[in-house]
Protein backbone atom coordinates (compact mmCIF):
# COMPACT_ATOMS: atom_id res chain seq x y z
CA UNK A 1 0.00 0.00 0.00
CA UNK A 2 1.44 3.22 -0.95
CA UNK A 3 1.89 6.12 1.40
CA UNK A 4 -0.90 8.43 0.56
CA UNK A 5 -3.43 5.43 0.36
CA UNK A 6 -2.15 4.53 4.26
CA UNK A 7 -2.74 8.02 5.17
CA UNK A 8 -5.76 8.34 3.67
CA UNK A 9 -7.38 5.35 5.12
CA UNK A 10 -5.89 6.40 8.48
CA UNK A 11 -8.29 9.58 8.45
CA UNK A 12 -10.99 8.17 6.69
CA UNK A 13 -11.14 3.98 7.77
CA UNK A 14 -10.33 1.70 5.05
CA UNK A 15 -14.50 1.02 3.60
CA UNK A 16 -14.34 5.09 3.06
CA UNK A 17 -11.67 4.87 0.90
CA UNK A 18 -11.76 3.09 -2.76
CA UNK A 19 -9.39 2.75 -5.29
CA UNK A 20 -10.33 2.76 -9.07
CA UNK A 21 -13.90 3.38 -8.44
CA UNK A 22 -16.56 3.63 -11.06
CA UNK A 23 -18.12 6.98 -11.70
CA UNK A 24 -21.06 5.75 -12.94
CA UNK A 25 -22.14 4.16 -9.73
CA UNK A 26 -21.93 7.71 -8.52
CA UNK A 27 -24.03 9.54 -11.22
CA UNK A 28 -27.34 9.80 -12.00
CA UNK A 29 -26.34 10.08 -15.58
CA UNK A 30 -25.21 5.86 -14.72
CA UNK A 31 -21.78 6.61 -17.03
CA UNK A 32 -18.40 7.23 -16.19
CA UNK A 33 -14.75 5.97 -15.73
CA UNK A 34 -13.15 4.98 -13.15
CA UNK A 35 -11.57 7.73 -10.52
CA UNK A 36 -8.23 6.92 -8.93
CA UNK A 37 -9.37 7.61 -5.60
CA UNK A 38 -12.86 7.85 -4.46
CA UNK A 39 -13.58 9.05 -0.90
CA UNK A 40 -16.63 9.52 1.71
CA UNK A 41 -15.44 11.59 4.78
CA UNK A 42 -18.13 10.28 7.50
CA UNK A 43 -17.86 14.39 9.51
CA UNK A 44 -16.32 17.74 8.92
CA UNK A 45 -13.18 17.26 10.17
CA UNK A 46 -12.25 13.94 8.37
CA UNK A 47 -13.81 15.99 5.29
CA UNK A 48 -10.75 19.20 5.90
CA UNK A 49 -8.18 16.63 7.06
CA UNK A 50 -8.91 14.71 3.88
CA UNK A 51 -9.07 17.77 1.45
CA UNK A 52 -5.42 19.40 3.32
CA UNK A 53 -3.78 15.91 2.94
CA UNK A 54 -4.73 15.79 -0.30
CA UNK A 55 -3.65 19.63 -1.32
CA UNK A 56 -0.26 18.48 0.53
CA UNK A 57 0.13 15.94 -2.09
CA UNK A 58 -1.03 18.02 -5.32
CA UNK A 59 -3.15 15.67 -5.60
CA UNK A 60 -6.30 17.10 -8.32
CA UNK A 61 -9.55 16.86 -6.37
CA UNK A 62 -13.01 17.06 -7.27
CA UNK A 63 -15.86 17.51 -4.96
CA UNK A 64 -19.38 15.94 -5.67
CA UNK A 65 -22.77 15.71 -3.70
CA UNK A 66 -25.55 13.35 -5.24
CA UNK A 67 -23.89 13.04 -8.52
CA UNK A 68 -26.78 14.39 -10.10
CA UNK A 69 -25.57 17.41 -12.09
CA UNK A 70 -22.89 15.76 -13.23
CA UNK A 71 -21.05 13.36 -16.42
CA UNK A 72 -17.92 11.75 -15.95
CA UNK A 73 -15.70 11.25 -18.72
CA UNK A 74 -15.46 7.56 -19.95
CA UNK A 75 -11.77 8.44 -19.24
CA UNK A 76 -11.85 8.08 -15.38
CA UNK A 77 -10.58 11.23 -13.10
CA UNK A 78 -6.95 11.07 -12.16
CA UNK A 79 -7.14 12.26 -8.64
CA UNK A 80 -9.46 12.16 -6.12
CA UNK A 81 -13.23 12.42 -6.23
CA UNK A 82 -14.31 13.35 -2.51
CA UNK A 83 -18.14 13.13 -1.97
CA UNK A 84 -19.91 14.94 0.85
CA UNK A 85 -22.66 12.43 1.74
CA UNK A 86 -25.15 11.58 4.56
CA UNK A 87 -22.46 11.71 7.08
CA UNK A 88 -22.73 15.08 6.82
CA UNK A 89 -26.50 15.57 6.15
CA UNK A 90 -27.85 16.65 10.15
CA UNK A 91 -30.57 19.21 9.72
CA UNK A 92 -31.18 20.97 13.01
CA UNK A 93 -34.85 23.08 13.15
CA UNK A 94 -35.47 26.26 15.05
CA UNK A 95 -39.11 27.15 14.57
CA UNK A 96 -38.73 30.11 17.00
CA UNK A 97 -36.97 31.79 14.49
CA UNK A 98 -37.89 30.32 11.69
CA UNK A 99 -34.71 28.41 10.46
CA UNK A 100 -33.25 25.46 9.10
CA UNK A 101 -29.97 24.24 9.16
CA UNK A 102 -28.29 21.60 6.93
CA UNK A 103 -25.66 19.86 6.20
CA UNK A 104 -24.53 19.79 2.68
CA UNK A 105 -24.71 16.25 2.18
CA UNK A 106 -28.70 16.22 2.85
CA UNK A 107 -30.70 15.88 0.09
CA UNK A 108 -32.82 18.62 -0.68
CA UNK A 109 -35.88 16.13 -0.44
CA UNK A 110 -35.78 15.41 2.91
CA UNK A 111 -34.80 18.70 3.66
CA UNK A 112 -38.14 20.20 1.86
CA UNK A 113 -39.50 17.21 3.83
CA UNK A 114 -38.83 18.33 7.34
CA UNK A 115 -39.47 21.89 6.77
CA UNK A 116 -43.06 20.98 6.36
CA UNK A 117 -43.33 18.92 9.11
CA UNK A 118 -42.38 21.96 10.93
CA UNK A 119 -44.83 24.02 9.36
CA UNK A 120 -42.04 26.37 7.28
CA UNK A 121 -42.72 27.17 3.94
CA UNK A 122 -40.54 28.26 0.84
CA UNK A 123 -39.19 25.17 0.26
CA UNK A 124 -41.97 23.54 -1.90
CA UNK A 125 -40.01 24.35 -5.67
CA UNK A 126 -37.28 22.60 -4.47
CA UNK A 127 -38.73 19.75 -2.95
CA UNK A 128 -38.54 17.13 -6.19
CA UNK A 129 -34.99 18.48 -7.46
CA UNK A 130 -32.68 15.52 -6.71
CA UNK A 131 -29.16 15.87 -4.87
CA UNK A 132 -27.71 17.38 -1.88
CA UNK A 133 -27.83 20.72 -0.19
CA UNK A 134 -24.36 21.60 -0.97
CA UNK A 135 -24.74 21.34 -4.81
CA UNK A 136 -28.31 22.82 -4.58
CA UNK A 137 -26.53 25.67 -3.39
CA UNK A 138 -23.76 25.38 -5.42
CA UNK A 139 -25.55 25.20 -8.57
CA UNK A 140 -28.42 27.64 -7.05
CA UNK A 141 -30.82 24.58 -8.23
CA UNK A 142 -34.01 26.06 -9.02
CA UNK A 143 -37.54 24.60 -10.32
CA UNK A 144 -41.15 26.51 -10.51
CA UNK A 145 -40.26 30.18 -9.69
CA UNK A 146 -37.64 29.21 -6.71
CA UNK A 147 -34.11 28.72 -6.14
CA UNK A 148 -31.36 28.53 -3.53
CA UNK A 149 -31.25 32.56 -3.37
CA UNK A 150 -34.89 33.21 -2.04
CA UNK A 151 -34.39 30.60 1.12
CA UNK A 152 -30.29 30.39 1.78
CA UNK A 153 -29.71 32.61 4.43
CA UNK A 154 -25.76 31.76 5.02
CA UNK A 155 -23.13 29.03 4.70
CA UNK A 156 -20.53 27.59 6.73
CA UNK A 157 -17.36 27.13 4.26
CA UNK A 158 -14.08 25.63 4.62
CA UNK A 159 -11.49 27.86 3.42
CA UNK A 160 -8.71 25.11 1.09
CA UNK A 161 -6.48 28.11 0.94
CA UNK A 162 -6.59 29.26 4.30
CA UNK A 163 -7.11 26.07 6.43
CA UNK A 164 -10.10 27.50 8.06
CA UNK A 165 -14.15 27.76 8.56
CA UNK A 166 -15.74 30.44 7.24
CA UNK A 167 -19.08 32.17 7.30
CA UNK A 168 -20.69 33.28 4.14
CA UNK A 169 -23.83 35.26 3.86
CA UNK A 170 -26.51 35.11 0.93
CA UNK A 171 -25.30 38.72 -0.36
CA UNK A 172 -21.08 37.11 -0.44
CA UNK A 173 -22.33 34.03 -2.37
CA UNK A 174 -23.78 35.74 -5.72
CA UNK A 175 -26.34 33.66 -6.30
CA UNK A 176 -27.50 34.44 -9.75
CA UNK A 177 -28.79 31.93 -12.34
CA UNK A 178 -27.16 28.37 -12.32
CA UNK A 179 -24.36 30.60 -10.55
CA UNK A 180 -22.31 31.06 -7.37
CA UNK A 181 -19.39 32.55 -5.60
CA UNK A 182 -18.60 28.93 -5.34
CA UNK A 183 -18.09 27.89 -8.89
CA UNK A 184 -15.81 31.18 -9.35
CA UNK A 185 -13.29 30.12 -5.71
CA UNK A 186 -12.91 26.89 -5.81
CA UNK A 187 -11.29 26.64 -2.55
CA UNK A 188 -14.69 27.31 -0.83
CA UNK A 189 -16.14 24.06 -0.09
CA UNK A 190 -19.49 24.14 1.68
CA UNK A 191 -20.24 22.58 5.16
CA UNK A 192 -23.76 23.51 5.76
CA UNK A 193 -26.80 26.15 5.09
CA UNK A 194 -29.23 27.88 7.01
CA UNK A 195 -32.73 28.83 5.32
CA UNK A 196 -35.09 31.62 6.35
CA UNK A 197 -38.01 30.24 6.05
CA UNK A 198 -41.90 31.63 6.65
CA UNK A 199 -44.30 29.65 9.10
CA UNK A 200 -47.55 28.33 7.28
CA UNK A 201 -49.70 25.04 7.87
CA UNK A 202 -47.85 22.10 7.18
CA UNK A 203 -50.91 20.48 5.28
CA UNK A 204 -51.18 23.32 2.62
CA UNK A 205 -47.19 22.96 2.23
CA UNK A 206 -47.62 19.44 1.87
CA UNK A 207 -50.69 19.96 -0.89
CA UNK A 208 -48.12 22.24 -2.70
CA UNK A 209 -45.36 19.76 -2.72
CA UNK A 210 -47.60 17.16 -4.04
CA UNK A 211 -48.85 19.38 -6.79
CA UNK A 212 -44.92 19.82 -7.87
CA UNK A 213 -43.96 16.57 -7.82
CA UNK A 214 -47.22 15.77 -9.83
CA UNK A 215 -46.29 18.24 -12.31
CA UNK A 216 -42.92 17.28 -12.78
CA UNK A 217 -43.80 13.67 -13.01
CA UNK A 218 -46.12 14.34 -15.53
CA UNK A 219 -43.62 16.53 -17.74
CA UNK A 220 -40.41 15.02 -17.23
CA UNK A 221 -38.58 11.95 -17.93
CA UNK A 222 -38.09 10.10 -14.31
CA UNK A 223 -38.00 6.49 -14.79
CA UNK A 224 -34.75 6.92 -17.06
CA UNK A 225 -31.46 7.91 -15.52
CA UNK A 226 -30.21 11.47 -16.73
CA UNK A 227 -28.57 14.91 -15.35
CA UNK A 228 -32.18 16.61 -15.12
CA UNK A 229 -32.86 19.73 -17.54
CA UNK A 230 -29.53 18.99 -19.53
CA UNK A 231 -28.88 22.97 -20.78
CA UNK A 232 -29.04 26.33 -19.07
CA UNK A 233 -31.89 28.33 -20.10
CA UNK A 234 -31.06 30.95 -22.75
CA UNK A 235 -32.26 34.92 -22.13
CA UNK A 236 -35.60 35.57 -23.22
CA UNK A 237 -35.44 31.75 -24.24
CA UNK A 238 -36.09 28.02 -23.04
CA UNK A 239 -33.72 24.99 -23.85
CA UNK A 240 -36.95 22.64 -24.19
CA UNK A 241 -38.88 24.53 -26.29
CA UNK A 242 -35.77 25.50 -28.80
CA UNK A 243 -34.90 21.90 -28.99
CA UNK A 244 -38.25 20.76 -30.38
CA UNK A 245 -38.56 23.71 -32.55
CA UNK A 246 -35.39 22.42 -34.03
CA UNK A 247 -37.45 19.03 -34.83
CA UNK A 248 -34.99 16.87 -31.89
CA UNK A 249 -37.34 15.12 -30.03
CA UNK A 250 -36.11 11.35 -29.98
CA UNK A 251 -32.65 12.48 -31.09
CA UNK A 252 -30.43 9.37 -30.04
CA UNK A 253 -26.63 8.97 -30.51
CA UNK A 254 -25.99 5.30 -29.18
CA UNK A 255 -27.57 4.72 -25.56
CA UNK A 256 -27.94 8.53 -25.55
CA UNK A 257 -31.11 10.55 -26.13
CA UNK A 258 -33.42 13.49 -26.28
CA UNK A 259 -36.02 12.84 -24.54
CA UNK A 260 -39.48 12.40 -26.28
CA UNK A 261 -41.39 13.55 -23.27
CA UNK A 262 -39.15 17.05 -22.14
CA UNK A 263 -36.98 17.86 -25.00
CA UNK A 264 -34.53 19.65 -22.01
CA UNK A 265 -33.39 16.36 -20.95
CA UNK A 266 -31.05 14.24 -22.37
CA UNK A 267 -31.72 10.51 -20.97
CA UNK A 268 -29.42 7.06 -20.79
CA UNK A 269 -32.12 4.60 -22.31
CA UNK A 270 -29.62 2.01 -21.56
CA UNK A 271 -26.06 1.21 -21.75
CA UNK A 272 -25.07 4.70 -22.89
CA UNK A 273 -21.26 5.85 -22.47
CA UNK A 274 -20.30 9.42 -21.85
CA UNK A 275 -18.87 9.70 -25.23
CA UNK A 276 -22.74 9.15 -26.25
CA UNK A 277 -23.88 12.11 -24.39
CA UNK A 278 -21.49 14.59 -25.15
CA UNK A 279 -21.54 14.16 -29.11
CA UNK A 280 -25.77 14.10 -28.71
CA UNK A 281 -24.98 17.40 -26.54
CA UNK A 282 -22.85 18.51 -29.41
CA UNK A 283 -25.21 18.05 -32.20
CA UNK A 284 -28.43 19.37 -30.08
CA UNK A 285 -26.17 22.37 -29.85
CA UNK A 286 -24.81 22.87 -33.40
CA UNK A 287 -28.92 22.15 -34.69
CA UNK A 288 -30.26 24.68 -32.36
CA UNK A 289 -27.62 27.33 -33.39
CA UNK A 290 -28.48 26.55 -36.91
CA UNK A 291 -31.79 26.96 -36.25
CA UNK A 292 -32.71 29.97 -33.63
CA UNK A 293 -29.39 31.78 -33.50
CA UNK A 294 -28.82 30.94 -29.98
CA UNK A 295 -26.10 28.76 -28.04
CA UNK A 296 -27.34 26.25 -25.41
CA UNK A 297 -24.81 25.93 -22.48
CA UNK A 298 -24.97 22.86 -20.47
CA UNK A 299 -25.76 22.71 -17.42
CA UNK A 300 -24.19 20.02 -15.49
CA UNK A 301 -20.08 20.21 -14.48
CA UNK A 302 -18.54 18.06 -17.19
CA UNK A 303 -15.99 16.33 -15.50
CA UNK A 304 -12.74 13.63 -16.33
CA UNK A 305 -10.98 12.42 -19.09
CA UNK A 306 -11.86 10.89 -22.29
CA UNK A 307 -10.93 7.24 -23.37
Amino acid sequence: MDNLTAELKNILGGSRVRLGEPMSLHTSMRVGGEADYYLRPQDEEALMDTLHLLAERQLPCYIIGGGTNIVARDGGIRGAVVEIGKGMGGITVDTERRSISAGAGASLSALAKQAAESGLSGLEPLSGIPGTVGGALFMNAGAYGGDMSQVAIQARVYDRAAHTIKTVNVYEMRLGYRSSIFQARGEYVILSVMFGLKRKDTDSIKSKMRKFARRRNSKQPMDVPSAGSFFKRPPGAFAGALIEEAGLKGLSCGGAKVSEKHAGFIVNTGGASAADILSLMEQVQKAVRENSGLELEPEPRIIGDDV
